[in-house]
This record gives structure tokens, sequence and C-alpha cells, in this order.
């Protein structure tokens, strides 16, 4: 029979570590010792506070630690001396019934990892939804990870340990993450959308309005009306928008939302996770037969990414009233007119200025995101409060130098443009890191038919500059683009300049801010205030009503815009349950 958190608090310590024997592998020191903080009010609290004694444990014993674990596929399961956790998670990942190709790979991979780290090779094979990973996606990790960084690999294993402890934490409370395991769902059967040439790959790519774009918002409309949207519809810029209506007439509604348009090669999560979430709350209120004071308006953002059509947020930049007709002329790589693809997938760009949200009908803006950083990993916490969306000015320059002989031109008398761009780079990197969370990047850097016999006279490059408040940015590219000047006038080349995005911040409305940090604490969790450093749809709405976003924590080391961007179905579930402690606050309130 599972326990209760309340028998855990109320048990004498000998009886309250043996509860909680086995959750860390031959480690009972662990549990001892967090048990120590009670009362928890919270599995998520006894998880993070079971972290942190980690955390504290110091180097030696975080690495033996991770060497009281077996090996995957190892002696032990060959030997049958695995705990019975571990037998159960290695049995559940099909890793006893390996083919022989498939056991002797791994039995070199363990050897390899082994003679590299000193240590074994640590996974949660159960994975990010608790079910299971195949023996192909083990095997896979097992081989990206080899490759990693001996400080960066061993926090990795650490955090798998953490993963590990949270399951098997889950089976002894009997707790499955049910709304998260339904956010998972839905993200997995999305991600079979993708583009032409991408989806031959396995790779996901759903860019705005191509066949696969359109057959995502047509599956998002079907389950927002299972979920028990009262009305859905399929606006102008092809938004997907679902209204839960409140329990009178005349009532405001909350707008929260998310986009469903990807990068090329993408994760999952990035934008997807923030309609699935409010979905599965909404979903929750329909099954109770329940209704809010207020409404709820969910709004899959159709455009958020740039990737076909140079002009990124069409989508929300419609719904604040900037929809700009000039993108109307943008031609994406084949030639098609953004007009051109709006017609063609049947999108009336006459009633575009009717899309315009009249702010009074709204209580405010709020936006779930996978973090698409290291931050959150990091601290093992599964979701952090957003201050605000950084500010953000992109360029695009060209240095011009003189293309002379490399053999024959002394290096007094050069005049190098990939040179002066570089000392560019390098002073981008320093300024920024003066700064509290500002970032510089130079992400596209050319020579125009450079030669390796000759002196590079032109340079192109990008230069993308952000910073989470508008006077610190503004400070940072008069930083870089004074130094720029004295770079190139010391060195004798010329500087040619386009702007092609500015973007200023946008602070979290405090008072909503402050309802995101009152649900996270009612969770359990320590509250953790970040910036982000990505630009959201938020961001377009904050010019309108006043908004505030809620982090969850990404796999991976945090990664996004990548195939192994990735989170948990109990990280979902937590942000499902902060998400509906947010609207009960609302309800009170109205």
């Amino acid at each position: 029979m599972a326990m209760t958190l309340s028998e855990l608090n109320a048990a004498g310590l000998p009886e309250a570590a043996a509860l909680l024997e086995g959750l860390y592998e031959n480690s009972p020191w662990i549990a001892r010792s967090a048990l120590a903080q009670r009362p928890f009010a919270s599995l998520a609290q006894l998880k993070h506070a079971m972290a942190r004694i980690v955390d504290a444990a110091g180097r030696d014993a975080q690495v033996a630690l991770v060497r009281a674990h077996p090996e995957l596929a190892g002696k032990a399961m060959v030997g049958k001396t695995l705990t019975a956790e571990s037998a159960h998670e290695q049995g559940k990942a099909g890793l006893s019934d390996c083919s022989a190709q498939e056991f002797a790979r791994i039995q070199q991979l363990n050897a390899d990892y082994n003679a590299r780290f000193g240590w074994p090779f640590v996974l949660a094979v159960r994975g990010p939804r608790g079910s299971g990973l195949s023996r192909q996606e083990i095997i896979a990790a097992f081989e990206r990870r080899l490759a990693g960084q001996r400080d960066v690999e061993l926090q990795e294993c650490l955090r798998n340990i953490h993963r590990i402890a949270e399951i098997r934490l889950n089976d002894k409370f009997g707790v499955e993450p049910t709304l998260g395991n339904a956010v998972w769902d839905w993200q997995e059967a999305l991600s079979v959308h993708s583009d032409a040439g991408f989806a031959e790959n396995k790779q996901l790519a759903v860019t705005y309005l191509t066949p696969a774009h359109r057959a995502c918002a047509a599956q998002i409309g079907q389950w927002m009306r299972e979920c028990g949207f009262d009305e859905v519809v399929h606006d102008a810029v092809g938004n997907v928008v679902g209204r839960y209506h409140a329990d009178r007439p005349g009532a405001k509604y909350l707008l929260t939302g998310s986009h469903f348009d990807t990068v090329r090669n993408a994760g999952k999560y990035d934008g997807r996770l923030g309609i699935f979430v409010p979905m599965a709350a909404v979903r929750e209120l329909h099954r109770a037969a329940r209704r809010l004071p207020l409404g709820i308006e969910l709004v899959a953002f159709a455009e958020e990414e740039g990737q076909r059509y140079q002009a990124p947020f069409i989508a929300s930049s419609a719904l604040i009233g900037a929809f700009d007709t000039q993108w109307l002329e943008q031609r994406d790589a084949n030639g098609i007119t953004l007009r051109e693809a709006m017609q063609g997938a049947g999108l009336r760009i006459e009633d575009i200025p009717a899309l315009r949200r009249d702010a009074s009908r709204y209580l405010g803006f709020v936006e779930v995101h996978i973090e698409q950083g290291p931050v959150l990993n990091e601290l093992n916490l599964p979701l952090g409060i957003v201050t605000s969306i950084n500010a953000s000015v992109r360029y695009l320059g060209e240095i011009t130098g003189m293309a002379s002989h490399a053999g024959t031109t002394p290096m007094g008398r050069r005049r190098d443009a990939a040179c002066a761009a570089a000392e560019l780079m390098l002073y981008c990197e320093q300024r920024a890191a003066q700064d509290a969370d500002s970032v510089a990047t130079v992400g596209l850097l050319e020579v125009p038919r450079g030669s390796i016999n000759v002196i590079p006279g032109r340079c192109r490059y990008s230069l993308d500059l952000r910073a989470p408040s508008n006077a610190q940015c503004d400070a940072l590219v008069r930083d870089v683009l004074a130094q720029q000047q004295a770079i190139c006038a010391r060195r004798g080349v010329q500087v040619t300049l386009q702007e092609t995005l500015r973007v200023p911040a946008a602070p979290s409305a405090s008072a909503w801010q402050a309802r995101w940090e009152r649900a996270v604490a009612a969770l359990g969790l320590p509250l953790h205030r970040l910036p982000s450093g990505a630009g959201h749809d938020a961001m377009k709405l904050h010019e309108l009503m006043p908004q505030a976003m809620l982090f969850v924590r990404g796999q991976n080391g945090g990664i996004s815009h990548n195939p192994l961007e990735s989170t948990t179905s109990d990280d979902m579930q937590l942000a499902i349950e902060a998400f509906a402690l947010l609207l009960d606050e609302l309800a009170s309130e109205s």
C-alpha cells in the first residue's frame, strides 16, 4: 500500500528512513539527512531537499554516489545482483532483452565511459515520461555523453540520479503525473507533423502555413474542442483560439498561450508547452463542470520564430494591432510571398485588423514556456519565475579592407577585414560578461569568396545584443558600436552596419509575477527569479496588457532549438498545478 506524506512526516527517524529506502542507490544518507527538514508540504519539496543535500555534500561524496550505481546492462544485471529498483528500471527499458549486437555495443560503451570518466554511466532509463526509454535512445545518449567534459558529465549523472529518485519516490507514494503525461502525449502526437525535407530525416520543422503547419493547427483545434472549450476558431493569421466562458456574462478573460511553429530541426517543447499546459487546466475545469468568474482565452500562436519569412511575431503582432502590411510582399526561399501563402491557406487578409484585442476585456496575459537555458536545470528546480524578457538589438555588418597576397603582404601593412571582425567578436564576449545577464553573440561570420592564400578584403557578420532592461541594453549597444568604430579606424578598414531588429525589454507586471510566485510557493518549491534571454509572444502582448511568464526546467543541460530539448512529465505536472493555482487566485479576486 502506498505511503502518504502525513505518515512520512509523523514517523520516527528510523521508520521514516526505512520508508525512503532505495531512493538513492546504496546511499541512504541522502534521504536520512533530508528528513531532518520535516515536515514536508509536498513531494516536490522533499525531492528538492534531497537534491540540495547532494549539492552540499561536496565532490568526493558526489562521485561516490555516482559510483554506487551499476552499469547499464552490465555485470550486475547479468549476475542478477542488481537492487530491486535497478532491476525493475533496467528491465522496463528492455535492457534484459538486448540483442547480441546491442549488448556488445553497450559493453564497449561502458568500458569506454569508465576509462574516460572513472565512474559508471548513469541514465534515468525510465525517461522523461517514466514509461521507459528505448534501447536505441539509451545507446544514443551513451554515445553523445561519452564526448562530454568531465565536470559537466558529473553534473549530468547527478541530475539523472535525482530523476531516478523522483520516479522511485512517485512509486512509493503511488503518485503518477497524469496531467503531465497528457501534455507529454499531446506534444509527441503533434510532433509527427513536420515539413518536407525534415520529416523524411525524422526531424521536426514546422514553418508558417506549410502543410505540416496547417495539420498542426487542425489537430490543436480538435484537441481544444475535446477538452471542452466553448468556442474554437482559426483566425485570419492562422492562430487557433479557444475560449472557455466564465460563469457570468460580461466577465473579463485571462489571455494565455504560446506558439506552435518551430525552428528547423527543432525540439518538441518550445512554444507548444505553453499551449498544452493551459489546455490541460481547462480540460480539468470542464471535467469538473466548473466555471470561474473569469473566462480563459487560449491562443495557439501560428508564427513566432521568423523562419519562413523575416517577420517574427506575425501572429501576436496581429493581436496587438501591429501587423505590418509590408510583410505581405516578403518572399520565402521558394519565392512565395506572404500574401500568396496566406491566400493559399484560405486566410482572409482583410480581416486581420479586426484581430486586435480590446485590453479592457482582459485581465492580462500569462505564458508558460520551457526555459531554453541551463539555470533551472543546474539548480535542480522544476519551475522559475520570469522577471523580464530581455531587450534585443540585432545588426548585420560588413567590414571592407583590402584583399591582398597572404605571402607577400607584411603583417604591419595589412587591412584584414576578418581580423577586425574577430577582434570585435572578442570584445563583445568581454563586454557582455561585465553585466549581469547581458549577452552578445556573433552568430554569422562570412568571408565572401575567401581564398586560403588571400587576406580577407571583406567580412560579413551579425550582432545580437541582449539585456534585461532597456538602459542596460542601450549601454551594451553603445559600447559595442563605439569599439567597432575604434577597431576599424585603427586597422584602416571601413564598416557599414544595418539594424535589423530592435525589441524593447518586457518586464513582468509586478502583480502578475507575484501571482506566479505564490502559486509556485504553494507547491512547496523555493522561488527562483530569472530573466528570459529569448523572445516570446508575451513581449508583444506586453505592449497591450500586463504580462508575466513561468519557466519550466529543461533536461539535457536545458538545451533548446535542438532535438534534445526535453522536460519531464513531473515538471509539466507542477506547471499545470501552478497554472490552476493562478486561476484559483484570480477567481477569488473576481
